[in-house]
């Protein structure tokens, strides 16, 4: 990529070894910035020798991300979750969306596990973007500084700051990427398929009727 056209990765993380090293790898040569809350297995001891920039911030991912959009260089913003890895093609597909920068543009969402669980989670996401306009931070997020700033940026909730971001920007300024973004599906392996995609559903509909985030987070665990 032109230097004029090279995103800043910026990755929030906690307690994220065991993942975040994919991450960085898939992403080399791009500038990148993890944003650490804290973390006690040398997350950021791995990101600096994998060639990060280490920033330090509290605790909750909305204040991380707006922690690491401050100190990242660059016109163009690449927000990734610290278990989410951009697949095959991602990088020109990048290029293509950076030619838009009125618009934020977001990957597919995909899981690193072949069970239909998994096929079928990856469908109802695909629904969710299609019909409701709603990606998720673990489908990544490609802005450029201007839009963000225009948009308000991440606010510093502790839950639900992907929602709130892209509602904010709305469905006229969100464009898909045509490329996936293979996501850890070791989350919904330890807590249950059915049982975390309920609850992400129901912290969503607390969320649009106004339950305050912290509340909702205490609910999300």
């Amino acid at each position: 990529m032109p230097a004029e056209q090279t995103p800043t990765v910026i990755i929030p993380a906690l307690n994220a070894a065991a993942s975040l090293g994919a991450v960085l790898a898939a992403c080399v040569g791009l500038p990148a910035v993890v944003v650490d809350g804290g973390s006690t297995d040398g997350t950021a001891d791995l990101a600096r020798r994998a060639g990060a920039r280490v920033v330090a911030a509290p605790r909750g991912r909305g204040v991380q991300l707006a922690a690491g959009a401050a100190a990242a260089e660059g016109e163009w913003l690449l927000f990734l979750h610290a278990d989410t890895r951009p697949g095959p093609g991602w990088r020109e597909a990048v290029q293509a969306a950076m030619h838009d920068p009125t618009r934020a543009h977001y990957f597919r969402f995909a899981l690193d596990d072949p069970s239909p669980e998994a096929r079928r989670l990856e469908r109802r996401v695909a629904w969710r973007c299609r019909v409701l306009a709603l990606p998720y931070g673990d489908q990544g997020l490609l802005i450029h500084r201007t839009l963000y700033a225009e948009a308000g940026g991440f606010r510093p909730i502790p839950l639900m700051e992907d929602v709130d971001l892209v509602r904010r920007l709305g469905r006229r300024r969100l464009a898909p990427m045509p490329a996936a973004a293979l996501t850890s599906a070791a989350r919904w392996h330890r807590e249950g398929w059915r049982r975390r995609s309920a609850r992400n559903l129901l912290c969503l509909s607390l969320w649009f009727l106004g339950l305050p985030p912290g509340v909702i987070r205490k609910l999300y665990g």
